[in-house]
């Protein structure tokens, strides 16, 4: 199966704090987060089957911060955008700039085997949400081919 990255698009129907393993008790209001991620082991992209588990109530085990956001009732995943490239950071980096208001970031999370400082973005409208992932996909491929080059 071939792997990259994945953004996984979730919205949450309820605010409500969620204790994140080693972040401890973050605060998530209702609407639309953007989780950036890398899926480039042997598995590629089954990574997202799994959290659609977590997400379904499938599986209890929490390795990563967003298996906690995952097993929370309040959370559904809504759509998941894929990149077949080794572009992670290079894309949370992009969807975290929006100069737009009303953006927001989890600082710390998903992020802990990197320098960024967050790989969860919040916006409470879905569709500033996902032209911002969206976006964020297409630059980072953009300055992955321009390096290449």
């Amino acid at each position: 199966m071939p792997g990259g990255t994945y953004t996984l698009v979730l919205e949450r129907d309820t605010s409500g704090p969620i204790t994140v393993g080693a972040l401890g008790e973050q605060a998530f209001p209702a609407g639309w987060y953007a989780y950036t991620g890398s899926a480039l082991g042997s598995g590629g992209f089954g990574r997202i089957d799994r959290h659609r588990a977590v997400a379904a109530g499938d599986n209890d085990t929490r390795h990563w911060h967003i298996d906690y956001l995952l097993g929370d009732a309040a959370t559904t995943v809504d759509r998941v955008i894929t990149t077949e490239a080794d572009i992670e950071c290079a894309v949370a980096q992009q969807v975290d700039r929006p100069s737009a208001e009303g953006f927001d970031r989890i600082d710390a999370f998903g992020c802990s085997d990197c320098d960024c400082r967050s790989h969860l973005i919040y916006h409470e409208q879905r569709d500033r949400l996902l032209s911002a992932v969206t976006d964020g996909h297409e630059s980072a491929q953009e300055g992955a081919a321009a390096a290449t080059e």
